[in-house]
């Protein structure tokens, strides 16, 4: 039923880029810390860089914990399911860092986002993640859920804000310098975009 690719190409590239939501997994290394699960959505913010490395942009909220997980150990999963469709499930684990909008690799990286403007997101990283094993398995189990467009609430929200009021939002925010468990989050104050 499972089978293991070498490559994020071909077939497995279509179907994970056609998806509207996937989710990621992170955890720190603290055997009883948080682990946590993020969905994440909105139509062009994800990218497959190369054929073992992915991306997505990072934006505004109320927390940052995958941020923080990845600082301090790196480890990541991201996961698709077709909720329409064939019945599939695809998983990338690997290695992820976020790079901050202070970082010189940021406006590169944008470059791979042409889809949407990430201006009213209030974006705060764009997460790279290096596959070390890429697996898909049979879904059989996920419902058929029909998609209808992305919420439009998020870019509502964080449109009002600029860098500096965008960083103090972060600054009132309990878990976004640092995590729930207590390790760095968010580097604050933000830097100012370059986009």
């Amino acid at each position: 039923m499972g089978k293991t690719y070498e490559r994020i190409d071909g077939r497995l590239r279509t179907f994970i880029e056609e998806q509207p939501l996937f989710f990621t997994g992170t955890a720190p290394l603290s055997g009883d810390g948080t682990v946590n699960l993020s969905p994440k959505g909105l139509k062009g913010s994800f990218a497959v860089l190369d054929e073992l490395t992915v991306a997505y942009l990072d934006f505004a909220g109320s927390n940052a914990e995958t941020i923080a997980h990845l600082r301090e150990n790196g480890r990541i999963t991201l996961m698709w399911c077709a909720f329409q469709g064939p019945p599939n499930i695809v998983r990338v684990h690997g290695r992820g860092e976020p790079v901050f909008r202070d970082d010189p690799r940021f406006k590169e990286l944008l470059t791979h986002f042409p889809d949407i403007d990430p201006t009213p997101h209030g974006l705060r990283a764009v997460i790279v993640v290096h596959a070390e094993l890429v697996r898909d398995t049979c879904g059989y189990a996920v419902p058929r859920m029909a998609y209808e467009e992305d919420r439009d609430l998020h870019a509502r929200r964080f449109a009002r804000e600029d860098d500096a009021s965008l960083s103090e939002y972060f600054q009132r925010k309990e878990h976004v310098a640092t995590s729930l468990d207590g390790l760095p989050g968010l580097p604050l104050p933000l830097p100012p975009s370059s986009v």
